[in-house]
This record gives C-alpha cells, sequence and structure tokens, in this order.
C-alpha cells in the first residue's frame, strides 16, 4: 500500500489511461492519482473519468478540465484546444461536469502536494519550465513533495538549503533534508519527443520516485481523432510528441 502512481494530463487518452494503469498494477501499485487534464484534445473524455472513478483515483483539477466544465467563452485559447472543449462539452453529461467542475485546485497526499500548474496561485495556471520557474514556485511550497503537471515534459527539481537544480536520473532517492518539485509530464499527449505516456511511481516507504514510460496503441488513438470531428492536428501531435 506504499506505493502511488501519480501521473497527469490525460487528455481524453483512453488508450495511454488504460495502459499506465496496468504497467503500475503489474509494479504492485494500488493508489492512484491524477493532477489534472483528464479531459480535451483527446476522444474519450466520457471514458477517462470513468476510469478515474472507477479506480478511485484521487484527482485535482486542471485548465481544460475547468474549461470542458462551464459554459465560459473560449475565445482566448487556440483553434486547437477551442476546438477539442467544444466538441468535449457536446459529450459530457451534467454529472460528469460536475464532477470535473468539484475537482480542488491542490489538494495533500499524505504530507506533499497536488496540484495541476505550481503551488503559487495555482488557477491561474502558470508553468514550471525550468529550475528559475520551480525555484519560484518552491518559495511557497510548504510540504516535502509537490506533484505538478500542465507542461506535458516530466523534469524534477530538488531544493537544499537556498540551491534549486534540476535532477535528470529517472530513480530518485529522496533525501530528509532536501524538498523535491516533481512534473510527472503527461499521459495522454507527451510533448517531450517521446510519444510514450509517461508517469511516476513514488513509494512512501522507501522513500523513492521511479519516472516510467509506458507504451500503447498509439494508432488506434490516431484513427480515432482522425475520425471524429476534432482537429486532425491533434493526431499528429500525438505521433510526434511536440
Amino acid at each position: 500500500m506504499s506505493k502511488t502512481a501519480i501521473f497527469s494530463d490525460i487528455h481524453g487518452n483512453l488508450k495511454a489511461l488504460e495502459a499506465v494503469i496496468a504497467d503500475a498494477k503489474r509494479e504492485g501499485v494500488q493508489n492512484f492519482a491524477c493532477l489534472g487534464d483528464v479531459v480535451g484534445y483527446g476522444p474519450d473524455p466520457i471514458e477517462c473519468i470513468a476510469t478515474l472513478q472507477e479506480i478511485d483515483c484521487v484527482c485535482v483539477k486542471g485548465n481544460h478540465d475547468d474549461d470542458a466544465s462551464n459554459n465560459r467563452s473560449l475565445d482566448n485559447l487556440n483553434d486547437e484546444a477551442r476546438i477539442s472543449l467544444e466538441w468535449t462539452r457536446k459529450r459530457l453529461s451534467a454529472s460528469q461536469k460536475e464532477w470535473l467542475a468539484t475537482l480542488p485546485y491542490q489538494r495533500r497526499l499524505g504530507r506533499n502536494m497536488l496540484v495541476h500548474s505550481s503551488p503559487d496561485n495555482p488557477e491561474k495556471w502558470n508553468y514550471v519550465r525550468n529550475r528559475f520557474d520551480a525555484a519560484a514556485s518552491m518559495q511557497v511550497q510548504n510540504t516535502p513533495l509537490c506533484f505538478l503537471g500542465h507542461t506535458h515534459v516530466p523534469a524534477a527539481y530538488c531544493k537544499e538549503g537556498v540551491n534549486v537544480m534540476a535532477v535528470k536520473e529517472p530513480f530518485i532517492h529522496l533525501q530528509a533534508d532536501q524538498r523535491y518539485l516533481v512534473n510527472v509530464g503527461s499521459v495522454g499527449q507527451p510533448r517531450d519527443g517521446i510519444p510514450e505516456a509517461s508517469y511516476v511511481m513514488f513509494d512512501r516507504l522507501e522513500r523513492t520516485l521511479t519516472f516510467s514510460r509506458v507504451a500503447y496503441d498509439l494508432h488506434a488513438v490516431v484513427n480515432a481523432i482522425k475520425s471524429s470531428e476534432l482537429p486532425a492536428v491533434l493526431a499528429q501531435r500525438l505521433i510526434s510528441a511536440a
């Protein structure tokens, strides 16, 4: 019970979500946490919500979840995001929209923090793209660990004293005198040039983090997007992971 699979940015990609869950269970994981953006871009928003509910996944709200669950104007978004969210809104039931709308912006996982974008003003959807952004966020981070997503690029930063540095290793043994900010990457739409789904396994007792990548039936999702009313560029983005 000490292992938790932590993931983010599913973006309606059920095949990728199922692959991550199956991989985590093979590793003995029984607990799951999602850092938001369950919907948007992908062809299976309804099924992704249902899957998270079935596994009793701890969730926080992402910006796409927020936009999909209300009727606010989407004119400030790029065409791909706007069209996919309009498409998603039409398909979600009132209860599914309510589930997304009531997700908190942040919550605790034991002593640690879960958030979609950043621990400072999480409702503003700021990005943590580098160690300078991480340093600014860690000024308000009051937990040993903070897990986030939003950039679709896995990364980790540690703070020892006043110094914040990037951690490049895929396996991290957590040190008691350091704080960590961890971006778990994206399940359903990676943007680091690697198409496989990304997630992090956190072992609370062993005090370790393991970054994992999981292959899934990418072409099935590409075909589903192409056969829907979603923008075709979203299919190409899955292949290029850019």
